[in-house]
């Protein structure tokens, strides 16, 4: 069971941008993060969510989508998030939150697989741009930025090649390629 959702926890980058996803499904995701593992059980994070169109397209702009694919901005009208989990470490409780947010997305991700959902979990966001559009103020850090919605593409995973080249990549179909290594070159014998 664990394996099927791991195996079906892609990052997806287009969906069906008429799929609502309701602020209640949003909190059931948030709850999961909530009671995941904490280090020190500090609980350091704060969630910003966003169901909202206008909201979510204050959160969509200050997105890089895919580094990897040169040609491609992001997905167009229609094939946008249908919410947002904005993820922020709250500076009064810690100002270390070590490993949290990666547990907490996880966590998210595989309870909207759950759902039925896909996500993709942003890094490269314009966090200054972000928190003056949504009046995040100076006592929150934004770690991530956590797109969801109902998954308009398929994900494949392939062997990575002799090559070594990691880079996902799309086919002629919009078929979306993620290279992965063998499991016998991560598993050191020593």
């Amino acid at each position: 069971m664990i394996r099927e959702l791991v195996l079906k926890n892609r990052t997806y980058r287009r969906f069906y941008g008429e799929h609502n996803i309701s602020m209640e499904s949003l909190r059931e995701l948030i709850d999961l993060a909530r009671v995941s593992s904490s280090g020190t059980n500090m609980q350091p994070l704060k969630y910003i969510l966003s169901n909202d169109n206008v909201k979510n397209e204050k959160i969509f702009k200050h997105l890089r989508w895919a580094g990897y694919l040169k040609d491609w901005d992001g997905p167009e009208e229609g094939e946008k998030p249908s919410a947002y989990v904005i993820v922020l470490k709250d500076l009064n409780i810690s100002k270390n939150c070590w490993w949290d947010h990666g547990i907490a997305a996880q966590s998210i991700l595989l309870g909207a697989v759950e759902k039925g959902l896909g996500g993709c979990m942003f890094g490269s966001i314009d966090r200054v741009g972000l928190a003056k559009d949504l009046n995040i103020n100076d006592n929150y850090e934004i770690l991530m930025v956590i797109a969801l919605g109902k998954p308009k593409e398929e994900v494949v995973l392939e062997e990575l090649q002799p090559s070594g080249d990691i880079k996902y990549w799309r086919d002629e179909k919009a078929v979306h390629h993620v290279p992965k290594r063998k499991l016998k070159d991560i598993i050191l014998d020593i």
